[in-house]
């Protein structure tokens, strides 16, 4: 389907302006479309992103490159998940606040559902030749998926050689010398900055004001959004954010004490959710270390199982802290029955996890897209989306790397921090599957939910043979 195929898209541009005060596109047509993209969010963001970005961007044309790559910079800055926060920024843009609202909440609710069922089966059965051979097909696909992100989001987005160079810098300050991401984006957005200075020329536009090749996009990257930012709007977003994320976990501590695990699960993810800056990996040290030596909620080997779990899910990665709370509350019930105690974890910590999510795109977009006219923002935040193609570019080594080998140590040579593979915890099973992924995505053009079903048989058959070791 491209921009012409749907009703609002037969309107004349400035119909289709005025149509934002509703919607732009059918409701039900994005329901369907945001279903389809949750069922396709695995691989972490790099995967996530590239699955939006080839659905929205490029197969219907509801958004064009550069404003995709507005907002993504705009979500790169925020703490939490990036990949739930462009899709409901992107809502946004379509459908309003209704729109954000349904494209983010549809973006999690695959992987909250899928995680709760894997979660009950590990703590009910534990560990099976089905289960581990399904994650041992997945994993290597992955490893593919990310890879066509990179593809795709660099080929897009690195119109110059300075963003290449720019890109090149982010991915070896991450992956080399451990700089901390929020350092990165800040040096790459006051680079983006100095380089439309020096040379303006390098964030010129591109024809339709789509960054890329097709029709012109149904949102034009010159439409500014209809609803406009005011103090009574801040006020009445901030008001209303802040009640849905506080009152849950109030109710929680007033029914089952201060001292539940409930009430303390509820505190430590919120207080979590503000600090998710450079996306999951960046805060589940933390997050490991505080839920396996200070609270007791599970072990250290559980917390590596979990984190494989959200990694073979759809869904952010930081949906492993639904798999946290759901064992510590399953094993300190306190009056209630286990299970339910488990599921009420779960499910709170994964509302105090993505609510403030909602909010901060709610609040901030409509004063990001205000700015897309100012020169200097724009450039700093194209300077960001350059950055961007790097820090995806290191995700994939770190997510293949951990895929391919079973070891990985951490070196230190004087300021460079190196993860070297241990070579003889080489899994050719694993580098078999991702390469078999690598033809069905790159080389036949399969769509990600048919390659990923093709590599989770195979990793069904390894395990079903004794492979899945190898």
């Amino acid at each position: 389907m491209t921009a012409t195929d749907g009703p609002a898209s037969q309107l004349p541009q400035s119909e289709r302006e005025r149509a934002g005060q509703s919607d732009l596109i059918p409701f039900r047509e994005a329901l369907r479309t945001w279903f389809a993209i949750s069922l396709q969010t695995f691989g972490g963001p790099a995967g996530q992103i590239a699955v939006m970005q080839r659905t929205l961007v490029e197969e219907k044309r509801w958004i064009g490159q550069q404003r995709f790559n507005h907002a993504l910079s705009y979500c790169m800055l925020l703490p939490g998940p990036e990949a739930q926060q462009l899709a409901i920024y992107t809502g946004w843009l379509l459908n309003g606040t209704r729109g954000g609202l349904a494209a983010g909440t549809l973006f999690v609710l695959p992987g909250v559902v899928a995680l709760l069922a894997l979660s009950a089966l590990y703590v009910g059965f534990g560990t099976t030749t089905a289960v581990t051979g399904l994650f041992a097909g997945l994993a290597p696909a992955v490893v593919a998926v990310v890879a066509q992100a990179v593809w795709r989001v660099g080929r897009r987005s690195l119109t110059h050689p300075l963003l290449v160079g720019l890109a090149v810098a982010s991915f070896g300050a991450l992956a080399l010398f451990q700089v901390p991401f929020p350092v990165v984006i800040v040096v790459a957005g006051v680079a983006g900055w100095l380089i439309a200075r020096w040379s303006p020329g390098v964030f010129k536009p591109a024809a339709h004001g789509s960054g890329d090749d097709g029709p012109a996009p149904l949102i034009s990257d010159d439409a500014l959004h209809h609803e406009r930012p005011s103090r009574g709007r801040t006020l009445r977003i901030l008001l209303v954010g802040l009640l849905l994320w506080a009152v849950p976990v109030a109710a929680v501590a007033a029914l089952t004490g201060t001292d539940s695990v409930f009430t303390t699960q509820g505190l430590f993810f919120s207080g979590t959710a503000l600090v998710t800056f450079g996306g999951a990996y960046a805060v589940l040290a933390y997050v490991a270390q505080q839920a396996v030596q200070t609270y007791g909620w599970l072990r250290a080997g559980e917390m590596v199982r979990g984190l494989a779990l959200a990694e073979t899910t759809p869904g952010p990665l930081i949906m492993v802290v639904q798999f946290v709370a759901f064992l510590g509350a399953y094993r300190d019930p306190g009056s209630l029955d286990p299970w339910a105690a488990a599921l009420l974890g779960a499910l709170l910590t994964t509302w105090v996890t993505f609510v403030p999510c909602f909010l901060f795109i709610f609040l901030g977009a409509p004063y990001i897209e205000r700015l897309r006219g100012n020169r200097h923002v724009s450039s700093a935040l194209s300077g960001i989306t350059a950055a961007i193609v790097g820090v995806i570019a290191s995700l994939a080594l770190y997510f293949a790397e951990h895929t391919l080998f079973s070891t990985v140590d951490d070196r230190t040579f004087g300021p460079l921090h190196l993860g070297m593979p241990d070579f003889t915890t080489f899994r050719p099973v694993a580098l078999g599957i991702a390469l078999v992924a690598v033809a069905l995505i790159f080389r036949l053009r399969w769509s990600v939910l048919r390659t990923l079903g093709v590599c989770a048989g195979l990793g069904l058959a390894a395990a079903l043979a004794g492979l899945t070791g190898s």
